[in-house]
């Protein structure tokens, strides 16, 4: 049994949970290239290049079955979801597709496989599936971080986003479901950071406990004894924070200050087509009553450059604000048109060139803003975890801060002797480059 995991995080939980499945049912996990029996491709289809990147890995999988590296094929996720009677029509060689609520018909499915000639669609229309504690995990995460997804689909409806589509409405796990299950990863004592996700973090327990509640999360996380020292919250919502909320990231010792905080535009009219529920006004305030009553914070943001209707001046409000604003850590998206969506009838398109062009102009302004902020850490002493060895090098090491999420933000080039994986240095920065830094090993602490 393998699998490639292709998009987010949240989409690397559910491939988890997978072969957590299979794994308690005998299933060795392996490669693909190696050989194996069922080779599964858990896709992303959020846009049109996640898209493509899933149909490109599914027929490189398809060579791989040919050859016999693969006897069984399975696609998986948001793809089939999307395409259940296209995927049918032209990819023979999948045996069998689930969407994003069928991870618990895997076993039964491939158990079935044996019996089958021709694909086996099994791609539910009810997407309510939300897995629990009880939900076996198979980490494919170094086994010091992992993420615990906190809830399942989205009620925003952005203009421009199909998740709804794909993954349901939105749907919160239960407090004591998280908390259990994070008890359940601890176990082992090797757990140092847990990475909170779901499509809006933010506005956990609104639909089961009538109001938005992760600060209560937050406080119960922390409250239990084990190896953790670091809770990062990604994918939260500029709407739907609270003063409650804030008040526990920055009381909360083993909460990372870091926030990763999409905001998608600045400009109201632009937020407006986007359904964002938010105003520049609405943003401008948030940002800086969070950098006030959290000392040190880093802010993580994520913008969309070419949206339907944009023009030179909302591209320049967009880039004014970026460079007043000096987030620590951006990432922009390129607007893809995504059939079904609202805005993919808003008129007027803006150029393909154009669009690149201001994708390219903000990510060279932040490069600039990244490169000053790294600067600031010249010479300082900072905590940094160690993710893993570099091979080629005797003594050095890659890590993080706790201001850089895993596979997303920069990285700690460390130089120490015998450092281990998984454990946390006290590095001095000696030197900084455009994203990441460069430090020496000062002393272990726990």
């Amino acid at each position: 049994m393998g699998i490639i995991s292709l998009g987010c995080a949240r989409n690397l939980v559910d491939s988890e949970v997978l072969l957590g499945s299979l794994k308690e049912s005998g299933f060795d996990i392996k490669e693909l290239e190696s050989g194996v029996d069922v080779g599964i491709v858990n896709t992303c289809a959020f846009i049109q290049s996640a898209r493509d990147e899933s149909v490109d890995i599914i027929l490189q999988a398809a060579q791989l079955k040919k050859e016999g590296k693969i006897k069984r094929l399975i696609v998986c996720g948001c793809l089939p979801q999307l395409y259940k009677e296209k995927m049918l029509k032209e990819l023979p060689e999948v045996d069998l597709i689930l969407g994003t609520s069928d991870i618990p018909k895997i076993k039964d499915s491939i158990a079935g496989l044996a019996r089958l000639n021709n694909q086996n669609p099994a791609v539910s229309a009810d997407l309510g599936y939300l897995y629990d504690e009880r939900s076996p995990r198979y980490l494919l995460t170094p086994r010091h971080y992992a993420y615990v997804k906190v809830s399942e689909g989205c009620s925003n409806h952005c203009s421009y986003c199909i998740i709804s589509r794909l993954r349901g409405l939105f749907r919160s796990r239960s407090i004591d479901s998280i908390i259990n299950e994070i008890k359940k990863l601890s176990t082992p004592g090797a757990l140092r950071e847990i990475n909170l996700i779901g499509q809006d973090t933010t506005l956990f327990g609104m639909d089961r406990y009538g109001k938005p509640i992760l600060q209560e999360l937050l406080k119960r996380i922390c409250e239990i004894k084990s190896s953790v020292r670091w809770v990062r919250l990604l994918y939260t919502h500029p709407a739907h924070y609270t003063d409650e909320l804030i008040s526990a990231i920055h009381a909360e010792e083993k909460v990372c200050k870091y926030i990763d905080l999409p905001i998608q535009h600045i400009s109201d009219k632009i937020l407006k087509k986007m359904n964002r529920h938010t105003t520049k006004n609405d943003i401008i305030k948030l940002l800086k009553k969070l950098r006030k009553h959290i000392p040190g914070l880093a802010l993580r943001t994520s913008v969309i450059v070419g949206f339907p209707g944009e023009t030179d001046h909302d591209f320049k409000e967009l880039l004014d604000f970026v460079s007043e604003t000096k987030f620590e850590r951006l990432g922009a998206f390129i607007y893809s048109k995504e059939d079904g969506t609202e805005a993919s009838g808003f008129k007027p398109e803006v150029l393909e060139k154009v669009k690149k062009e201001r994708f390219d102009e903000l990510m060279k302004l932040q490069q600039r803003i990244a490169s000053k902020v790294n600067e600031s850490f010249l010479n300082k002493t900072m905590l940094v975890l160690i993710d893993e060895k570099v091979q080629t090098e005797e003594n050095e090491y890659l890590g993080r801060t706790e201001y850089d999420a895993p596979e997303a933000d920069g990285t700690v080039h460390v130089t120490g002797k015998d450092l281990k994986v998984g454990e946390f240095y006290k590095v001095k920065i000696t030197d900084t480059m455009e994203y990441d830094l460069v430090g020496r090993h000062s002393r272990h602490t726990r």
